[in-house]
């Protein structure tokens, strides 16, 4: 490839894929590298088949929940039988994802990439490539981990392509994967294990709601041990002997498994950027509020890789690739609106947030926090669930600052929260909703 293309893009998730269909839509010559099959981390390695394995623990869960209340039986995961589940949504996407960019007049490489120059990147198989712009939108990795052991852990990605689940799992780290995972793990029948180095989990979300999910986690059979810090992982005769230290003193668990929950940085490391004269900030590729290099105009970068405002969540690396397609197009400064985008930890039930925490909201201005347990409501009594609850966060005039829920299908409801958010909508206008009842919607008026 001798000619200089317009754009270069490095990636092919979300944040990629939609920037280099809509410059190639545009006039442009686009190419697009991965070294990893195309589709991306929600796509391949997280958002989409976790929630494939956790259909059927919400399956056995609902069984469980409804024993003696009209259901019997024994329910269980077969798991090898999900993930084949699991794979039929999984193995297609590579293939249609490329299919999809071919159609679009975007040329599809495969292999490593690294910046040679300011306007030049070198891709294994491909050699030396030229470009007028690109885009660094190469995603996320499990954070390094530094105690003696901590390559025998296996990452999230392991985790959903286990062709057995083993009967001891240990996860370390309290985040997002390890609270996902271990809800999905205890109902296929494992035991299993949080050890987080927090005093507090899931940091991100209000600790009112995280607290009820720290119960319900519990009652499931998940044992979580806060400030919890990892020494070593040793093995001995196909067994984790995972040493922990807390309030001083060293502990031992024994596991067949140790997952790696701790956490995800930009995977930017092999693209030699020093060469490219573009700057790193917070572990990610440094831009301005636009989403551009400030260092190296030519580069822009979004979703996980860049250092950008925005949560790592795969609506933000789409709205951020189309801003940073347009940015390029148009010679624009647009800056990406972050506000109402909604964040979910896809436990059983799950906890979700929408706009401001409590504390983060009271630091502003004068509010209004309606907390509510709704564990005795009808939405949660028809499934016989027993923990659930809401806050909502408002202005003094009204304007709906956040939302807080964890209970059953709350993650579809902040979406109503997100849209208030977003529309700047104030609690009387949302509650004026006329929702088909009964319904999770029809909830709303009752919790502010």
């Amino acid at each position: 490839m001798t000619d200089t293309l317009d754009l270069i893009v490095i990636g092919a998730g979300m944040a990629g894929i939609n920037a280099a269909k809509k410059c190639s839509k545009a006039g442009w010559s686009v190419a697009i590298v991965d070294e990893l099959p195309y589709g991306g981390t929600c796509a391949l390695r997280g958002c989409d088949p976790k929630k494939m394995l956790r259909a059927g623990a919400e399956a056995v869960e609902a069984a469980r929940r409804l024993e003696g209340k009209g259901v019997t039986g024994e329910t269980r995961i077969d798991w090898p039988a999900l993930m084949k589940h699991k794979e039929s949504f999984t193995d297609p996407v590579p293939e249609s994802r490329e299919s999809g960019l071919k159609e679009a007049g975007v040329r599809t490489l495969h292999g490593r990439a690294r910046f040679t120059a300011e306007d030049r990147i070198e891709i294994e198989g491909h050699g030396e490539i030229a470009f007028r712009h690109a885009l660094i939108a190469a995603g996320a990795k499990p954070r390094p981990l530094h105690f003696p052991g901590a390559e025998t852990l296996i990452d999230s990605t392991d985790f959903l392509n286990l062709a057995e689940l083993p009967r001891r799992i240990v996860f370390v780290g309290g985040g997002y994967i390890s609270f996902e995972f271990a809800h999905i793990a205890a109902r296929a029948g494992a035991q299993v294990t949080i050890l987080d180095r927090g005093a507090r989990q899931l940091k991100m979300f209000d600790p009112d709601l995280v607290d009820m999910l720290l119960e319900r986690s519990r009652a499931a059979g998940i044992e979580i041990v806060a400030e919890a810090v990892p020494e070593s992982v040793e093995d001995a005769d196909g067994t984790h002997h995972v040493i922990y230290r807390t309030a001083g003193e060293s502990h031992a668990i024994e596991a067949n498994l140790v997952v790696h929950g701790a956490g995800r940085v930009p995977a930017i490391d092999h693209l030699d950027l020093a060469a490219a004269k573009i700057e790193i900030e917070n572990g990610g590729v440094k831009v301005t509020p636009w989403l551009q290099s400030p260092s190296n105009p030519r580069v822009f970068a979004a979703g996980d890789a860049a250092a950008s405002p925005g949560k790592p969540l795969t609506p933000v690396a789409v709205f951020e690739g189309k801003i940073a397609a347009s940015n390029m197009l148009n010679d624009k400064r647009t800056e990406p609106d972050y506000s109402g985008v909604p964040s979910v930890v896809f436990t059983i039930p799950e906890l979700a947030r929408v706009g401001l925490l409590e504390e983060e909201a009271r630091e502003r201005a004068d509010v209004e926090v309606s907390f509510t347990d709704t564990s005795g409501w009808f939405s949660q009594k028809r499934l016989g669930e027993s923990h659930a609850g809401a806050k909502i966060i408002t202005a003094k005039d009204g304007q709906i600052l956040g939302a807080h829920m964890f209970g059953p299908d709350y993650a579809e409801l902040i979406n109503v929260f997100s849209l208030a958010i977003k529309l700047k909508l104030t609690a009387a206008q949302v509650k004026a909703m006329p929702a088909a009842y009964p319904t999770r919607a029809s909830d709303i008026g009752s919790m502010f």
